[in-house]
């Protein structure tokens, strides 16, 4: 069972990633122009970049704000040197958390998310301590109502997916990183809208939460994405629908 289709599927029935799009557009710059210092300006040739594209124009980011991104990243234009960094930490009832960020001030970043686990019943903790209970694997999460599960399972698998899941309203295609953009194309191409596709930690294992540390986890999770360096959090908390609409 995973929190993370979930929690994805909550905020967009609530809105919430419509009501934060400044927030996002924020994000989707950072990353275009890191995918583009690390690998090129050109998509064709970086998959990274290839990826935060097409994410940024899913959230209706204008054309020009995207290729200003790029050649910020190529060094064509000036811009904000952002470094990559990964934050460890617990979450209430020990789920462990990953934080990526992106930022230009480590000291001032480090001190915001150290608050923020405080103050949500967390811990932020050394470089590999929850590191190892997750892996880097395509994960896209799809509705049930989209396909029947045989249906979605054979054309995952038949297009390299390593792994179909049943999570309540949704199906979860694990992938490894390689055969990701395959399966993506597939699953578009049967006429499936993904609720999330992306490169992203998977959890080995969940931990469930419910009640008070359920709320507690869910508080710090909306606080830990709203924070603007932040880029993606990874969790392997279980919640059910019912804490998680509560929330």
């Amino acid at each position: 069972m995973s929190g993370h289709s979930k929690w994805h599927s909550i905020k967009h029935k609530k809105g919430a990633l419509d009501a934060k799009r400044g927030k996002l557009f924020t994000k989707f710059i950072k990353e275009i122009t890191v995918a583009a210092r690390s690998g090129g300006g050109d998509p064709d040739g970086n998959a990274r970049l290839r990826k935060a594209i097409l994410d940024a124009k899913a959230g209706n980011m204008p054309n020009d704000t995207i290729e200003r991104a790029i050649r910020r990243g190529t060094g064509e234009e000036e811009g904000v040197h952002y470094e990559e960094v990964t934050y460890e930490g617990y979450g209430p009832g020990g789920v462990a958390l990953l934080i990526e960020a992106m930022t230009d001030n480590r000291n001032r970043t480090v001190a915001e998310i150290r608050h923020l686990f405080s103050k949500n019943g967390g811990n932020l903790g050394e470089s590999g301590s929850v590191g190892w209970m997750f892996d880097k694997r395509g994960y896209i999460v799809v509705e049930k109502a989209a396909r029947a599960e045989e249906e979605l399972f054979e054309l995952a698998i038949d297009a390299g997916a390593d792994d179909l899941r049943d999570d309540e309203e949704n199906f979860e295609i694990i992938t490894s990183q390689d055969s990701f953009e395959s399966v993506l194309s597939a699953v578009k191409e049967a006429g499936i809208e993904p609720q999330v596709s992306e490169i992203t930690m998977v959890p080995q294992n969940y931990v469930k939460l419910e009640g008070q540390e359920a709320r507690q986890m869910l508080k710090l999770m909306e606080a830990l994405e709203d924070h603007d360096d932040v880029q993606k959090v990874s969790a392997n908390f279980d919640i059910s629908e019912a804490d998680m609409a509560a929330a």
